[in-house]
């Protein structure tokens, strides 16, 4: 896909702190933004920073403040403080032609055809009627989609109907595509399907931002991801940097079952059956590995396991919010 009206980001930007460590520039910039809702902090003081080409994604439970984070970044609510930018610009309807934006509310006309719904949501954000049905046309033939093309919304099933309402979001070729719980109700073969699709957006230069609060999607599209719990985020950056906070573990299986060996083993090793568990040790395994070659331990296995996103969640967020996105994703299993 290629992207057009392509702008320069303003090099004037209102922010500070905002270099990234690969130094692409930013697509999306926040600091300190808060929304209140009826006296009560929908959203208290969240910082993101997305650089340009990236897949994101906003990992939190149902209410912790997700989507209103996600609506201040489009500009379509205002927050009570703080700043954003979109590509330099603190004005994000200015370049709304830029985004695309699929909104967890789906909507779309049931009696329209799908060519028709894909061509409207261009004109929306400045596509001209006839260029969106002969891109809309093209965009249902690359997603096997095209005996759809004149078929009603309501003729289709769920997952064809979020697909073209997906299309509709991308016609117009944007540079930031945001996608606000695009896997919800989508079953294993869609989902399947919108991953690709997320990738392949990617691979041409488009920038990503999504929430969920499933965690396996956001472990295998993202980059980096914002975590999110009562309106906060109290971890923003890679994946693997939140991975990283919990030590990887060492499985080993000996052979001999004690020995003195044994002594060489971390202060927090246990015993499950014929295996010890352990944080990797800050000097790595080589030292261990030498004590229990010379000790005749008898080595049958070891492995070093790396923390996985959920681990890290529950680490960084709690375990009430962890709960509630466990309860969350059962819900949606129903």
């Amino acid at each position: 896909m290629q992207v057009n009206d392509h702008m320069t980001p303003d090099n004037g930007s209102l922010l500070h702190n905002s270099v990234q460590p690969d130094s692409r520039p930013l697509a999306i910039e926040a600091r300190g933004l808060v929304k209140s809702f009826d006296g009560t902090r929908a959203v208290d003081g969240v910082d993101l920073s997305v650089p340009e080409g990236a897949i994101y994604g906003v990992l939190g439970p149902n209410g912790a403040g997700k989507t209103t984070t996600l609506r201040m970044l489009l500009g379509i609510i205002d927050p009570d403080d703080g700043v954003r930018m979109i590509f330099g610009h603190d004005r994000p309807h200015d370049i709304g032609r830029l985004i695309g934006y699929l909104p967890e509310e789906r909507g779309l006309y049931p009696a329209m055809k799908s060519i028709e719904a894909i061509a409207f949501m261009g004109a929306l954000r400045g596509l001209p009627l006839a260029e969106g049905r002969k891109r809309g046309l093209e965009l249902l033939e690359r997603h096997d989609l095209a005996h759809a093309a004149n078929r009603t919304i309501r003729q289709l099933s769920k997952g064809m109907a979020q697909t073209v309402q997906l299309l509709g979001t991308l016609v117009h070729r944007p540079r930031l595509v945001v996608l606000d719980e695009p896997f919800s109700g989508l079953d294993a073969i869609n989902q399947g399907k919108l991953e690709s699709m997320i990738r392949a957006l990617a691979d041409d230069g488009v920038t990503v931002i999504f929430s969920t609060h499933v965690i396996h999607h956001a472990e295998r599209l993202c980059e980096g991801v914002a975590i999110i719990a009562g309106g906060k985020v109290p971890y923003a950056g890679s994946v693997e940097s939140a991975r990283d906070r919990i030590p990887a573990q060492v499985r080993l299986e000996t052979r001999a079952r004690e020995g003195g060996w044994t002594a060489a083993l971390p202060d927090a090793a246990r015993r499950e059956g014929d295996f010890f568990y352990f944080p990797l040790p800050e000097t790595g395994v080589e030292p261990l590995l030498k004590t229990l070659i010379e000790g005749e331990a008898g080595i049958l296995s070891l492995s070093i396991e790396r923390a996985g996103l959920h681990d890290a969640f529950v680490a960084i967020a709690g375990e009430a919010a962890a709960k509630q996105l466990e309860a969350d994703q059962q819900g949606d299993a129903k």
